[in-house]
Parts: C-alpha cells; sequence; structure tokens
C-alpha cells in the first residue's frame, strides 16, 4: 500500500492516507474510494473549540496502576534508556453516541473516521509539505486554562520547557533525515481548546526544512523515515518506543498513528489523537502525556484524564 502511495502521489492524485502509531500498517485511497470504505476525514474543519463538549461516563485505570508504570518510566529515565517518554493508557467510556455521530459533531481541526473502527478529533498536526518546504509542528505541554496565570505558568515551568525543547530537537533531527536548511520557525506558542467542562492550554512549536524537488516520487520513504511521530512516542525514539511496548500493557494500533490528504501538489498531516476506537462493541478513550525525569505522577495521571472528553 505503501508503494501505491508514493505512486498516486508521484503522478499527482490527490488521495488519503492512514497508518498505526509504528507505521507498519499503512492504508491508502483515492477520494474517490472512501465513500465505498466508510471512511470521513476533515481538516480545518472548524477551531480548536468543539461543540458542546463535556466528560463523558468513564472509568480511567486506577492511580496506583498508572503509578506503576510511571515508576518504570522513571526507572529507565534514571538509568539513561530514554529522557522523555509519551505514556498512554486506555479509558472505556460510556458517551451515548456512535462513533460517526461523535465524527458529525466533532469541530475540530483535523478529524477522521474509519467505519465503526475508531474517531478522531485531532488539535496536532503533523507534517506539511508546500512546494519544496516541509514543516512540522510539535504539540508538547498542557495546563488547565483556568488556572491562575495558567499561559504565564506552563511558559516558565522548567520541566514543561525541558519537555517541549526535547521534542523540538527530536523533530529538528527528524526533518534532517529527509530535507536540508531545518529552522525553527517558531517556538512554544499557545493554542486552547475546549476539553469537556474545562478548557486546555496547549504549547506547540513550528520547525521547517527544504526537500528536494523531487519529493513526490520519494513520498513513501520520506512518511516512512518521520514514523512514530516524536511528539507522541519520545527520545531517543527507537529505544523510547521499545519501553513503551514494554510497559503500556495494551496495543496503541492507530492511535499515535498519522493521517492525511495529498491534494495534487501539496501534502498535510496530523497525529491521530483525540482518539476514540471501538473494541469488541465497546467504546475505548485513548490518552496520555510526555514524562521527563522532573515530571509529577498525580500531575500527568490528571493530565491524562483532562483529555477524555467527547464533543
Amino acid at each position: 500500500m505503501l508503494q501505491r502511495f508514493s505512486s498516486l502521489v508521484s503522478s499527482g492524485v490527490p488521495c488519503f492516507f492512514y497508518t498505526d502509531f509504528i507505521g507498519e500498517n499503512f492504508h491508502c485511497f483515492t477520494f474517490e474510494e472512501l465513500h465505498e470504505k466508510d471512511i470521513e476525514f476533515a481538516f480545518n474543519s472548524g477551531s480548536d473549540t468543539t461543540n458542546a463538549p463535556h466528560k463523558p461516563p468513564f472509568l480511567p485505570v486506577s492511580f496506583e496502576y498508572y503509578r506503576q508504570k510511571f515508576d518504570v518510566v522513571q526507572e529507565n529515565i534514571r538509568n539513561g534508556n530514554t529522557y522523555l517518554l509519551n505514556l498512554t493508557q486506555p479509558t472505556p467510556i460510556e458517551p451515548g453516541y456512535t462513533l460517526k455521530e461523535i465524527y458529525t459533531m466533532a469541530h475540530a481541526p483535523y478529524k477522521l473516521r474509519v467505519r465503526d473502527q475508531f474517531v478522531c478529533f485531532s488539535p496536532e498536526p503533523f507534517i506539511t509539505i508546500e512546494g519544496d518546504t516541509i514543516h512540522t509542528y510539535p504539540m508538547k505541554g498542557t495546563i488547565d486554562a483556568s488556572l491562575p496565570n495558567a499561559i504565564d505558568t506552563i511558559l516558565n515551568d522548567p520541566k514543561e520547557l525541558a519537555e517541549h525543547t526535547m521534542i523540538v530537537d527530536l523533530l529538528r533531527n527528524d526533518l534532517g533525515i529527509v530535507a536540508k536548511e531545518i529552522k525553527v520557525e517558531k517556538f512554544r506558542y499557545i493554542t486552547t481548546i475546549n476539553a469537556g467542562d474545562k478548557k486546555l492550554h496547549q504549547v506547540s512549536s513550528h520547525i521547517s526544512g527544504r526537500l528536494e524537488s523531487n519529493w513526490k516520487d520519494n513520498i513513501g520513504g520520506i512518511i516512512s523515515a518521520l514514523l512514530p511521530a516524536g511528539s507522541i512516542s519520545g527520545t531517543p525514539k527507537r529505544k523510547t518506543v521499545e519501553i513503551i511496548k514494554e510497559i503500556e500493557g495494551y496495543d496503541r494500533g492507530y492511535f499515535t498513528g498519522i493521517f492525511g490528504r495529498f491534494d495534487g501538489k501539496n501534502l498535510y498531516s496530523a497525529v491521530a489523537i483525540r482518539f476514540i476506537e471501538n473494541i469488541a462493541g465497546k467504546l475505548i478513550y485513548k490518552s496520555g502525556g510526555g514524562l521527563t525525569a522532573d515530571s509529577d505522577c498525580l500531575s500527568e495521571y490528571n493530565e491524562m484524564i483532562d483529555k477524555v472528553y467527547i464533543p
């Protein structure tokens, strides 16, 4: 399927694609094929706000269970195996809506529904290619917007600064694999989303690079080289992904994979977060956050829960 994707892009044929977390399962369709496959997507489908977001009934993993995994991550950090790891967990929910209804209601920059398998309404872009320039927008750092001086707090927090800087360095290095003239265009800017009963401030940066003029002929290799996305794995990437597989205790599947569209000239993509999956008839919300040596277990646990919401 990756070969077909490269062939379509090289020929200038508009198409849509999505992958799992690791990039082992890659799917590609022309726009005409999407209806038959019962796949819907929308980019720039609204602002970062959602339509009457709320917290559905849900049952997260216990704090003690989460702390056990948190402690294993901290041990790996002390041992130098990882410096930043994005720890996620599944949460059963009872939203009272079908995946198609959730998709229809959601207002998010990027959204996707694949049959009755999963839906996501993501705020996070992955890569954009316009002309011969590639852009990426790592998002790392979240805070409850209702807290006093929330923006100043997160921007001046040494832990948050260190975590975000590591992700920016990782994405700079990733882009350096496929592009030249890598630049950090904007470092640590704020976007705000509605997440259930509260608003969340999120911190992003903008990095760019220059591709070879024949990048369409090698788009499959470019995408593969950048997976998994650094903002939802960690650094160093290969070892961190090994640790994630060992300790999370569940299969991420298409959660934290990427999805995107090629319009015949340019390519746009997003990270599959804010993600709900249908597993044996039960809806599972998958969420998490980045851990560093300075992370506080309770704060990280609460952040994971804050990200569980239904638009």
